[in-house]
């Protein structure tokens, strides 16, 4: 008997009554990782050390939290297992490997990626039945250059920047992304000041076990000579008036697309992405090698037809279209 999925408010799974990154208050869902479209005021959860304490940080109230190493198996059911696994998409971050007695195994990925990281480790590929996985670069366009060649090319942007007389501004979330910049800096020789809540999530961080370049929260004191990173802000934000004289860049996997300068009124764009790329999830479909694929965010509907002309069972479960599944797959409201 195959697994029977919903899709409303995230993932559900009526056969053990647990949801995958609810994205409303529910009594019990599993939290891949810690970004805001992924958590909710949830009554119950499982997740790793590192998203319970980045939870804390990012939405502090009581819950009961069941805290899951990688590799470590526990029963969630009666009749089912849960394993965490490295995804390798932010600190913390976890596939989800279900084992159901009669329903077989179920491996959901949240947001990967399969290229090394400097903080979230190296994205594991169990082998499962069915296979509920992000796709959110699922078209061919959207393949990254080897990640060493973007962080030159950062590095270039930042040296002249700095030899202009103006402040190099990185904009990077707060969470992931900001970190796996800090780290990719080291050897440019230069001071990194982090925006206020880039700041906080790196300390929290390092008690993790991660180490950085030097770096030191913003101060305009300091801002003579250094790079800034902060979040993706508005060129009117109110943090740009400290910063006067300065050149900003996105960074972020949708650089790839010429546009996104131009959209986001940026002076440079960095394809430097926490998502697997279209060659990575293409790898990722033969390393788990499921007889059923879902596919869910970005590009999804795309990708699962690729995946169908490469003789792969494969739907879209977040379009409305796809209900001929046997899965009762339901579109979001």
């Amino acid at each position: 008997m195959p697994w029977d999925v919903h899709y409303r408010n995230g993932i559900h799974l009526p056969q053990i009554d647990w949801w995958l990154d609810a994205h409303r208050p529910v009594d019990r869902s599993i939290v891949s990782h810690a970004h805001f479209d992924h958590i909710a005021a949830h009554r119950e959860i499982v997740c790793t050390p590192q998203t319970s304490r980045l939870m804390r940080m990012r939405m502090p109230r009581k819950r009961l939290e069941h805290v899951l190493p990688f590799g470590q198996t526990e029963r969630l059911t009666a009749d089912c297992t849960i394993t965490l696994l490295p995804a390798g998409h932010i600190c913390g971050s976890a596939l989800c490997l279900l084992e159901h007695e009669r329903h077989g195994s179920l491996l959901y990925t949240g947001d990967f990626k399969l290229r090394p990281s400097l903080t979230a480790g190296s994205c594991a590929t169990p082998h499962a039945d069915l296979l509920i996985m992000e796709s959110t670069f699922g078209r061919p366009a959207y393949a990254f250059p080897p990640t060493e060649k973007i962080y030159e090319d950062i590095r270039s942007f930042c040296a002249e920047t700095l030899r202009d007389g103006r402040a190099p501004v990185l904009m990077a979330y707060a969470l992931g992304k900001t970190q796996e910049l800090l780290a990719g800096l080291t050897g440019l020789e230069k001071p990194v000041l982090l925006h206020p809540q880039c700041f906080r999530l790196t300390r929290l961080h390092e008690s993790f076990g991660l180490s950085f370049p030097p770096y030191a929260e913003f101060s305009q004191d300091a801002l003579p000579g250094s790079v800034v990173i902060a979040p993706p802000l508005s060129p009117n934000a109110g943090f740009f008036k400290h910063i006067l004289a300065r050149r900003t860049a996105v960074v972020s996997g949708w650089a790839v697309e010429r546009a996104t300068v131009y959209r986001q009124r940026c002076d440079a764009a960095f394809p430097l992405s926490d998502h697997a790329d279209f060659t990575d999830l293409l790898r990722f479909v033969d390393a788990v090698a499921p007889h059923r694929v879902l596919t869910l965010h970005g590009f999804s509907t795309d990708f699962a037809r690729t995946l169908r002309e490469r003789g792969i069972e494969a739907f879209a479960l977040d379009k409305p279209d796809q209900l001929d599944l046997g899965l009762q797959a339901q579109p979001a409201p």
